[in-house]
């Protein structure tokens, strides 16, 4: 599909964008997206609509691909290995996207690189066409494992350094994938006490390593320790990593999230609703997937894409919410991280409530809305094993939540503090204190998406107490 940013865009169009952005409090590129969302829901509807069953059955889908490996391949003379080491991968069903650093432009081209993985290749950290929305991001949180091959001298004391100067180095510092490296450079290169020094530091801060291995060089006469490893071993060492990380500790397990805002009516035009993006309840419901849970998220509006490996339910209010989340019924694990609206109008209006010279505006009578997750967490049948729920704070965050547990009849709640100062509703980072009846845990400030492999480890920790 063709590529389309706003800089593309004529400056009368780019105007009209930036006036509808700023009226709905979202930047411009997500104005985009929501426009876009609409017309392809729209045009969606009327393809089902008038949509004919072919007389021949269709051919049954592959299953889809669960591992995901990005190939960065530095600039030393073994990149041309890198090619195969991308088929190899492939070969054992594994998902794979390749980024080229400048340097690895001089032995292998993106067009070659792009041809084996199967979409284009990776090479520049602005890059117009994928970092618009931060696409050096993307490719750091969507591996399992990230494969630097060759991982050349100086390549590894940028990364040692913390270096961020080019696409591969930045994906190298935001991912937090393990990382494989395959060094490659001349023996005399790898025996330098930089090199070991920098490869002590990676092996310290969690870097996993393939080779070097010994034998002869490109160069005429050399030989020694500092030759990539094979393709075949470099595979062979990244499918052993990714089976024994890919321990599914839910496996077989049942899991329901909600996620987002709702919204409340008034009339067709205006409803109530509130700031939350979603990112804290899809970034579980992934976590959950790649643990190997089948997962329901239910998700309110929200301008993010739907996790990988969920089943979702997209609803607007919050009475809406609840009915998705009984007929999900039963499941092992339910986990209320939406941010349901307490209120709603009593009764919506049916045209748009007009604002008249010198009327005083309208009074809403609000009434209160379900509670989704005192519901379920008082069900007298067919209740989870565990009822998680979120507690958004802005004062006395342990003490509401600790509160919350008890009248909600939940078993955890994740409480945090939604100050406007935090910067936590909307943004990508969190900071959570479990409350159980046992007491308070509180987890270091990090990123949603750990925050999310944090809750999935604390819940497979549970499920298998329990079953014990």
């Amino acid at each position: 599909m063709a590529s389309l940013t706003v800089r593309q865009l004529d400056e009368k169009l780019k105007k009209l964008l930036r006036l509808r952005a700023a009226r709905h409090g979202r930047s411009m590129e997500d104005e985009v997206r929501t426009i876009l969302r609409a017309a392809a829901d729209e045009a969606g509807r009327e393809a089902l609509e008038t949509f004919q069953p072919p007389s021949k059955t269709p051919a049954r889908a592959a299953a889809p691909v669960t591992r995901r490996v990005l190939v960065v391949i530095g600039g030393g003379i073994a990149a041309y290995k890198s090619l195969d080491l991308i088929r190899r991968l492939k070969e054992r069903g594994i998902a794979v996207r390749c980024v080229l650093t400048k340097a690895a432009e001089q032995f292998v081209t993106p067009l070659s690189a792009g041809a084996i993985v199967g979409e284009r290749a990776f090479t520049d950290l602005f890059d117009r066409d994928s970092e618009f929305d931060v696409g050096h991001i993307r490719l750091a949180r969507e591996a399992d494992l990230i494969v630097v091959a060759p991982a050349t001298a100086d390549l590894m004391a940028k990364i040692a350094g913390g270096h961020a100067d080019d696409l591969a180095t930045a994906v190298l510092l935001a991912t937090g994938a393990k990382v494989l490296l395959a060094p490659a450079m001349n023996p005399h290169m790898w025996a330098n006490k930089a090199t070991q020094r920098n490869a002590a530091q990676l092996a310290a801060d969690g870097f996993a390593f393939v080779g070097p291995n010994e034998g002869e060089m490109a160069e005429a006469g050399e030989r020694g320790l500092g030759r990539m490893a094979e393709p075949l071993e470099i595979a062979a060492a990244a499918d052993k990593w990714l089976a024994s990380a890919g321990a599914q500790p839910l496996k077989g397990r049942r899991v329901l999230v909600t996620s987002g805002p709702t919204h409340e009516p008034i009339d067709p035009v205006r409803y109530i609703a509130n700031r939350s993006s979603g990112k804290q309840g899809h970034a579980i419901a992934a976590a959950a997937a790649r643990a190997g849970a089948d997962v329901t998220l239910v998700s309110g509006p929200v301008n993010i894409p739907d996790p990988p490996g969920a089943t979702v339910v997209h609803v607007e209010s919050a009475r809406d919410m609840l009915r998705a989340v009984e007929r999900a019924m039963p499941v092992d694990v339910a986990i209320f991280a939406a941010a349901v609206a307490d209120w709603r109008v009593d009764a919506a209006g049916g045209q748009k409530i007009k604002k008249k010279p010198g009327q005083a505006a309208p009074a809403l009578a609000l009434v209160e809305n379900p509670d989704i997750l005192a519901t379920v967490a008082h069900r007298k049948s067919q209740r989870p094993k565990l009822v998680i729920g979120f507690a958004a704070e802005t004062e006395n965050v342990v003490a509401h939540a600790k509160d919350k547990l008890a009248r909600k009849g939940c078993d955890w709640i994740l409480a945090n503090d939604v100050s406007p100062e935090t910067g936590i509703m909307g943004g990508d980072r969190n900071t959570i204190q479990l409350v159980r009846a046992s007491g308070v845990e509180p987890w270091p400030p990090q990123s949603k998406d750990d925050v999310a492999a944090t809750l999935v480890a604390r819940i497979a920790e549970e499920l298998e107490e329990k079953k014990a």
